[in-house]
């Protein structure tokens, strides 16, 4: 391969974090999605300590894509390798590194490096990579550096799941939760829905839930779909309180039924809890109005797909 053919970029931040608490957040892929706003799941395929297989769901220039990666975890020279094995056209080829090199105790420099090239070497293709990395690169390190800084949100971030049995099939269940253009017939709390689907299991979810006092607030979400067990999802537009939301619904079979589980991930968003709850709340008063509204509207589409699927036994 030609120098001609193959573009090299280059990134970097400074945090104001430990080198060794920067790499750890690099390295543990689990908080992928809390962390970097494009992605939108992250599965671990294989792992053996240094080297492992990824595959990761995210957003490139607003759409979902998703690729396989093998990465060379290195934390001894706070470095972390990457490649895409099975890239999304119009990638054709794509790799880089994670260098994180401590600058004082506190402080600590990222460099992400990347290497790529387009399908067919095509022009057009390869601007329209050098926007997506571009863009993708500082967003996911300037959100390294506000997850490092704040330590993990330094309590902003809250998780929460509701449960429910159900005495029907878990294939039956599924199909209520993915068939989600279907939602504004059957959830009362559910104003509009628009759901698209650009390639097989990866859905864009746009809809308006109602609230209690009879408002509406909207919401767009990226979900990626395993049938007939999981759903997992990340808002893109969020509502006010919230900077982060990831969640899942997730099914398995017992001898009793399916039990049907909703799992919320909050990062609150300070600055916007005094419009919302007035001016002497607080992040643990934010914390739990975020977990009444997600977790009552989950409760109550889990519900719906039991009574939907219970009449179909």
């Amino acid at each position: 391969m030609s120098k001609a053919e193959q573009r090299e970029v280059a990134h970097e931040i400074t945090i104001g974090a430990p080198a060794s608490e920067v790499y750890r957040l690099v390295a543990e892929v689990r908080n992928w999605p809390r962390i970097f706003p494009p992605t939108i799941h992250v599965d671990r395929l294989e792992h053996d300590g240094t080297e492992e297989r990824i595959r990761i769901w995210a957003t490139a220039n607003g759409r979902p894509k998703n690729w396989t990666s093998r990465r060379f975890l290195d934390p001894g020279a706070l470095r972390v390798e990457f490649r895409q094995e099975v890239s999304a056209p119009p990638v054709a080829e794509m790799g880089g590194t994670w260098i994180i090199e401590p600058l004082a105790r506190e402080t600590a420099k990222v460099t992400l490096l990347h290497h790529y090239r387009a399908v067919d070497d095509d022009p057009g293709s390869l601007a329209w990579i050098d926007e997506a990395v571009d863009r993708n690169s500082r967003s996911e390190l300037a959100a390294l550096k506000t997850g490092a800084e704040q330590d993990s949100g330094a309590g902003l971030a809250v998780s929460f799941e509701d449960s429910v049995r159900i005495d029907g099939s878990a294939e039956d269940v599924y199909d209520f939760l993915d068939e989600a253009d279907r939602w504004r017939e059957r959830l009362p709390h559910v104003a509009r829905v628009e759901l698209t689907e650009e390639s097989p299991g990866v859905q864009t979810l746009e809809m308006d839930t109602r609230t209690k006092d009879g408002a509406t607030h909207t919401t767009k979400s990226v979900r990626v779909c395993f049938p007939h067990r999981e759903i997992v999802y990340k808002q893109i537009t969020l509502p006010a309180l919230m900077s982060v939301h990831t969640g899942y619904w997730r099914l398995w079979e017992t001898d009793q039924g399916v039990t049907a589980v909703s799992q919320h991930t909050v990062v609150i968003d300070p600055g916007s809890i005094p419009a919302v709850l007035g001016p002497e709340a607080g992040v643990e008063e934010a914390k739990k109005f975020v977990r009444n509204a997600l977790g009552g509207n989950s409760l109550a589409t889990l519900g719906h797909a039991k009574a939907y699927a219970e009449s179909r036994r």
